[in-house]
């Protein structure tokens, strides 16, 4: 049996759910120094003095610094990607000097022998703030009477960009069927296992970190771009790293200062945050608010779609900020034909915690807008949601096929995956049972949510990343190393934090060149080691990572095959290769073969060798794909809402996912349920929450709701596969694809079963005095304030259903 494919158990799994590893925390290095930041409590406030002396005078305490000991070399964090020409781009001190702009920003830190001294000394640091007005909210921050969270820049509005295609004034003059929702899409923190940690030891004038990032290149890169420190003598690296789901897509403050600290004091230093610290300064994610519309035939055929949305920068452009929103422009269509399509976003400046990268980056947002639209435009024509979705999207035989928004869709089959869906679910059994209850008026109601998806994901070709002004390139590089014993190393750029990539990239090495699994390691996560790579986000890893491994291999078996020609005496045309041997073509019998360990050998000794030929098999490979990576799927959820108390419980789900050729079922397996959980998460629990002076109420995890097993159901999972024609594997990515699925056929289930009540829309996190409150207003009654009917006092609404019967189709 081949490799690739094969449901193999995880061989980092061993060590990682052991504690037998490396994690940036566990370091310990002779006269190691530990960082403590203070933070401002205020959203915005000036500073007007920061006093460290008596901070300095702590037992245990090394140093102590202000921001201001610091303006002369810490720069300005990098933003790489700036959507528009006219983007305003603030400075953005890794530490504040005269102002802060959102609580958990740092305008101290503290040095000492031990963490807890640190954190100690932390409270005789005095600082004078003089407040200023917070800006939490995005519509009123665009107003002309709005203070401004940037007093320089003049506005807080960070950039318009606008897209258009096809005659969207035609689309929508006269249109028989439009449809015009507003939806929010709430922000996220990213918890991740590990919280970041960053460990940085210096050595003359060169410099070693130990960061949980994912992306140890860029960081190294962005590290000599800010300081000024030469990128040759930066070495980062990246332990095993406990997950990050894009919030350590990052190039933090924390880090700059650690390098800039290792460099002063000339002794290596230590920073891990606590998770209250975490929930305030690690990016966020999402936050939006969109504004659609939707313009269709009678039949229910889309003739336009139109995206306004307002996208919370924050208070700063971190590394990807401003372009995260616009990664939905080419995808809110979906995989649905259209006439026309415009999109619009404006990036606002707020008070808050930066933005930046949460698993899915745009596309989920993008996904949940039209997945939502596809069944209000159901609701309006009293069609099933799944039928709406059958007149407009692309078939199977139509690919490869050019979307209204310029990208081309290699291939896919929305009928199979949905068919499939569809089987498992038990679509009709279940919408009999929601015709019964309605019918019985039974105060748990079953509701069933569709959420056909594509993502565009394999960030990126490097062309591609042009046009959209992203200063990264899509590329990726790996080197394949065949040792004198046979064995194999396999150097890749990409960094892994919980993917897997030790076990795929051994697999696709092993049938490349025909050696066996355990024959083969995987280096990767430090720059000395791997020094070339763009890391691992975006689904990317597989499409362009695993495809340079194996084209790798391909230039290993090139190399080799001169070298067994010529000791076997033959023409390399004459040579096969097959199970990790070259045999002579039609000749048997001793001397016509060659193990590909053999030729190593010869190679390692070089005692007979060709004229004219290097003697090493290693090999290096660059992948910069042509085209992104389109996985698809259909994803159905069951949900039952009490009416009574607004309680939601997800009864069933299924996911169908077609993510091309698979190497690792039981990889691609947990990849879909831990999507299935963030995506889920941020339809039922998540939400992080700012006051009106800006301060984060949501700072713990008693505060911030992350589901734990329990509080999710069993998924159904499947897969239907139309191979990728960008890359010769055929795989598509699959990293994100739960996440982008799954918020809306949640929320569509939740709407489904209280459509009938009048209810079209529950805001994120639908929680149960969400949902209740919902209900409460499409039946014309005010929500009670405190201390008035709550959810749960039982009785508040049997009665109302029996008058709204018939009410919405």
């Amino acid at each position: 049996m081949t490799e690739v494919g094969k449901a193999r158990l995880r061989s980092e799994d061993a060590r990682l759910i052991t504690g037998r590893t490396q994690w940036t925390d566990n370091l310990q290095l002779p006269g190691l120094c530990h960082v403590a930041f203070l933070r401002s409590p205020y959203a915005h406030a000036r500073i007007t003095r920061v006093d460290v002396e008596a901070a300095k005078s702590r037992p245990g305490v090394l140093a102590v610094f202000s921001g201001q000991d610091f303006a002369d070399e810490q720069g300005s964090l990098p933003c790489a990607w700036p959507v528009t020409e006219d983007i305003l781009i603030p400075d953005h001190p890794p530490m504040a000097v005269a102002e802060v702009r959102y609580v958990g920003e740092p305008v101290a830190c503290v040095v000492a022998r031990d963490r807890y001294a640190a954190i100690d000394a932390l409270e005789d640091i005095d600082v004078d703030y003089q407040p200023l007005p917070a800006v939490t909210d995005m519509e009123q921050a665009l107003r002309q009477s709005s203070d401004l969270v940037h007093g320089d820049l003049g506005t807080n509005q960070c950039y318009r960009l606008v897209v258009e295609s096809g005659d969207v004034d035609a689309a929508f003059r006269d249109a028989p069927v439009t449809v015009e929702r507003r939806y929010m899409q709430q922000r996220l923190i990213p918890t991740a296992m590990e919280p970041r940690a960053v460990v940085c030891q210096p050595d003359g004038d060169e410099f070693t970190m130990w960061s949980a990032t994912q992306v140890p290149h860029i960081l190294r890169l962005m590290l000599a771009s800010v300081t000024g420190i030469g990128e040759h003598r930066i070495r980062v690296i990246a332990p095993d790293v406990g997950g990050g789901f894009g919030s350590k897509l990052q190039v933090y403050g924390e880090e700059v200062l650690l390098l800039l600290l290792a460099k002063r004091l000339g002794r290596p230093v230590k920073w891990t945050e606590s998770r209250s610290e975490g929930n305030m300064t690690v990016h966020h994610g999402r936050d939006q608010i969109q504004r659609l519309t939707m313009a269709a035939e009678a039949d229910g055929r889309i003739r336009g779609f139109k995206v306004d949305i307002l996208s919370d920068m924050g208070a700063y452009l971190m590394l990807l900020t401003p372009g995260i929103a616009t990664l939905g422009a080419p995808m809110f269509n979906g995989i649905y034909k259209m006439d026309a399509y415009s999109f619009t976003c404006t990036g606002v400046f707020t008070t808050k915690t930066p933005t930046d990268a949460y698993r899915g980056a745009g596309r989920p947002e993008a996904t949940f807008g039209v997945e939502r639209m596809m069944d209000e435009l159901a609701a309006e024509l009293g069609l099933d949601p799944l039928e709406v979705r059958r007149r407009n999207w692309i078939k199977h035989e139509e690919f490869p096929y050019t979307t209204i928004t310029g990208l081309t869709y290699d291939s896919g089959n929305y009928e199979a995956a949905t068919d499939k869906a569809l089987a498992l679910f038990e679509y009709d059994k279940l919408r009999a049972e929601q015709a019964d209850r309605r019918e019985r008026r039974d105060t748990v109601q079953l509701g069933i949510g569709v959420s056909t998806y594509t993502e565009m994901c394999g960030l990126a070709p490097s062309r591609a990343l042009a046009q959209v002004r992203s200063a990264a390139g899509g590329w990726e590089h790996a080197t394949v190393r065949v040792l004198g014993t046979g064995k194999v190393e396999v150097v890749t750029g990409t960094s892994p934090h919980g993917q897997g990539h030790d076990t795929a990239w051994a697999q696709i090495t092993a049938d490349a060149l025909g050696v066996p699994f355990e024959d083969v390691k995987v280096l990767h996560g430090d720059t000395l080691i791997a020094p070339r790579g763009w890391d691992t986000y975006g689904s990317r890893s597989l499409t362009i990572g695993g495809i340079a491994v194996h084209n790798a291999c391909q230039k290993v078996v090139e190399k080799a095959r001169k070298v067994a020609a010529h000791l076997l005496e033959a023409a390399e045309t004459d040579l096969d290769y097959a199970n990790g041997s070259f045999s002579v073509r039609g000749v048997g019998g001793d001397g016509a073969s060659m193990t590909l360990a053999e030729v190593a050998g010869a190679t390692l000794s070089a005692h007979d060798f060709p004229e004219g030929v290097e003697p090493s098999l290693d090999s290096d490979a660059t992948f910069d794909p042509e085209n992104f990576s389109f996985p698809h799927g259909t994803h159905l959820c069951a949900a039952e809402v009490d009416t009574e108390t607004g309680f939601v419980k997800i009864r069933s789900y299924v996911a169908v996912d077609d993510i091309g050729s698979v190497v690792n079922p039981l990889i691609v397996d947990g990849q879909v349920h831990g999507g299935l959980a963030q995506g889920i998460a941020q339809a039922l629990y998540e939400e992080a929450v700012y006051d009106a002076d800006g301060n984060l109420t949501t700072t713990t995890m008693a505060d911030y709701l992350v589901p734990s097993a329990a509080d999710l159901p069993a998924f159904v999972t499947d897969r239907t596969e139309t191979p990728a024609t960008s890359n010769p594997l055929g795989v598509k990515g699959v990293g994100e694809a739960g996440t982008i699925a799954s918020t809306p056929a949640v929320v569509n289930a939740i709407v489904d079963a209280l459509r009938q009540h009048g209810v079209r829309d529950v805001q994120m996190p639908c929680t149960p005095e969400r949902v209740w409150r919902a209900l409460r207003e499409a039946f014309g009654e005010e929500p009670e304030g405190p201390g008035g009917a709550q959810p749960g006092a039982g009785g508040g609404l049997g009665s109302a259903q029996g008058d709204q019967e018939g009410g919405q189709g």
